[in-house]
């Protein structure tokens, strides 16, 4: 016999995580509008299936997964979905310095530019703070994969941001 699942507070999931889920949607989305109803629609679904949250300590993951599943079915009910090839870009990162600095702005136009394969490791491993196997597990791909995108993801945003930032006198 099964011990009863946990049972969680849905007010408290929305007082605990609501900011996290509210940047990461924002960063998938790159729309404040888009992001708050992502946001909403997420803690909805949440609350409706509350009974499948077995183990509090994984609420944030859990969360994090019913919103990048909103993400993906809004990007496909919109035909927005584009599939490139890994070598889309390239393996190694340039030798540049990370401490340029960058404006937010600037930051989220080339998180939009980035296919979603890239954006949402580096999403969730720069902004999210999860770890490469919490995000391979999320994603249900092996942790080299997870390691390869986001290698290859910080590598043309390192790029992309230095064409847009003017070099310093």
């Amino acid at each position: 016999m099964h011990p009863p699942p946990i049972r969680c507070d849905a007010a408290a999931l929305v007082a605990e995580h609501y900011d996290l889920l509210y940047r990461y949607a924002y960063r998938l989305s790159g729309s404040h509008v888009d992001a708050e109803d992502m946001t909403q629609q997420t803690f909805l679904t949440a609350q409706a299936s509350l009974g499948q949250l077995r183990d509090p300590s994984h609420a944030r993951a859990w969360l994090c997964t019913i919103l990048r599943n909103h993400f993906l079915k809004s990007r496909r009910e919109r035909h927005e979905s584009v599939t490139l090839p890994l070598d889309f870009l390239p393996d190694t990162a340039d030798p540049e310095p990370d401490d340029f600095p960058v404006e937010p702005d600037e930051l989220q136009a080339a998180l939009a530019e980035l296919p979603e394969e890239f954006r949402t490791p580096i999403v969730l491993f720069y902004f999210g703070e999860f770890s490469y196997k919490d995000i391979a597990s999320q994603l249900d791909v092996p942790i080299g994969t997870i390691m390869s995108r986001l290698a290859r993801g910080k590598a043309w945003l390192r790029r992309r941001l230095a064409t847009l930032t003017p070099a310093a006198p």
